[in-house]
């Protein structure tokens, strides 16, 4: 998905029926809990983007991830009948689900099933929608972390 895809999203009324296509594209970005570096190899972060593009039945759409050690950053847009808080429980809650489940030696770092750390952020895109997308692409780089391709890329 590109800006070009973002900016495309037409808006339609809900009371006429029809399905609510506004777009309410965020920024979030998560730490894992104690900061444990689990984002170094491709199949930790396979199980992580599966887990969230579960939510596309859910209406969320996902424009690009950006995966840094201890953290990622993803663009999301949120479905308009989801508030921010619940998306952000929802996004945190079935990545983490299908991370543990993909990843069951993970429950040796975190024995009590919490992937995330309480530290979250989110903003809108604001003007430069370019920026902001290459900014999420460029995580890797920007914490100079090297990728252990033990898996293929999704």
């Amino acid at each position: 998905m590109n800006v070009n895809d973002l900016n495309s999203v037409s808006s339609k009324k809900v009371s006429e029926g029809k399905k609510d296509t506004r777009s309410n594209w965020m920024m979030f970005m998560f730490v894992s809990k104690c900061r444990y570096n689990v984002f170094r190899k491709q199949s930790s972060i396979n199980a992580c983007k599966n887990g969230f593009l579960e939510l596309e039945r859910f209406g969320f759409r996902f424009a690009k991830f950006g995966f840094a050690g201890t953290h990622l950053h993803l663009a999301v847009d949120v479905p308009e009948q989801y508030s921010i808080r619940v998306a952000k429980g929802m996004l945190k809650l079935w990545s983490a689900k299908n991370i543990f489940k993909e990843k069951p030696n993970f429950r040796k770092l975190y024995p009590r099933g919490s992937f995330w750390s309480g530290y979250e952020h989110h903003q809108g895109f604001g003007a430069d929608q370019a920026a902001a997308l290459k900014y999420i692409e460029s995580q890797a780089n920007h914490h100079n972390v090297e990728i252990i391709q033990d898996a293929q890329a999704i």
